[in-house]
């Protein structure tokens, strides 16, 4: 078995269990498959997941580590300047907490549902008024300007939204226009030269957790039923499992041993009498 995953897991961890927790992206995953998402938080085997991406995590470091030189000092950085927007870096105690996604983040109890959800940010910055913007990075390399247009950067807008709702619940003043540092690695350049260059933009969007309340409680309904959802036609995890299942029955049922069963013997008397009575 991989080192990197393990399927099953420890049913304290799964939902009902004292550790179990609805992260932003466990939100996001039933938006996409609510059987994933079940098989994940109901059944405890989650999706295989991806190897991690370490240059885009060495670029959100830097970043972090850009933008706290400049919460330190309670100043605005130069793309903010640049970009006209009046804020600096939120200093905050809780700052750490709320960015580790994995053990922490901004989290709220939905008493509705009796659910923790949670969710780790990039940043938040603040504004003179003590408004606070969400600000989340990304980086990729393509040609041309960087947008939020394709439809699969749905799940970058969702996952903005969720983090204003959850600082929200938390009795923060938050702004509706959260921020995108985007970073968009060249590859115009003659040579690598051990470098890597990139191009830095800030993208608004303005967001609406109008979704995020009733979809939690979609989620608590999945989670209760005994019933497992039917698989999305566009994911392909589900589609895959399908088709494979379908080959693998075909190749069972060819592979696996005829066992030749014998008829039991007939006294001869029975035998003659059942001959018999066909003609």
């Amino acid at each position: 078995m991989s080192e990197y995953y393990k399927p099953h897991r420890k049913p304290d961890w799964n939902y009902g269990g004292p550790n179990w927790r609805l992260s932003r992206s466990k939100i996001d995953l039933f938006m996409s498959c609510p059987r994933c998402f079940y098989v994940d938080n109901k059944l405890g085997v989650a999706r295989p997941p991806g190897f991690p991406f370490n240059l885009n995590s060495a670029v959100d470091k830097l970043l972090k580590k850009e933008f706290d030189a400049h919460r330190a000092k309670k100043t605005q950085h130069p793309l903010m300047k640049e970009y006209g927007i009046d804020a600096v870096p939120l200093q905050h105690p809780k700052m750490e907490e709320w960015r580790d996604s994995l053990r922490a983040g901004v989290s709220t109890l939905h008493k509705p549902t009796g659910m923790l959800v949670r969710g780790g940010v990039d940043d938040v910055w603040v504004y003179p008024s003590g408004e606070l913007i969400v600000v989340d990075y990304k980086a990729t390399s393509k040609d041309g300007k960087v947008s939020l247009d394709a439809e699969w950067q749905d799940g970058y807008k969702r996952q903005m939204e969720t983090y204003q709702w959850l600082f929200r619940q938390n009795k923060f003043n938050v702004s509706e226009t959260g921020f995108f540092v985007y970073v968009n690695g060249k590859t115009d350049r003659a040579a690598f030269d051990a470098k890597l260059e990139f191009d830095v933009s800030i993208i608004p969007y303005k967001g609406n957790d109008d979704w995020v309340e009733p979809t939690l409680h979609d989620i608590k309904k999945c989670l209760d039923s005994d019933v497992l959802p039917t698989p999305e036609p566009l994911c392909d995890y589900c589609n895959y499992r399908k088709a494979a299942a379908e080959v693998s029955s075909v190749a069972i049922a060819k592979t696996k041993p005829l066992v030749k069963v014998s008829a039991p013997k007939k006294s001869p008397s029975l035998e003659s009498a059942e001959t018999a009575s066909l003609f």
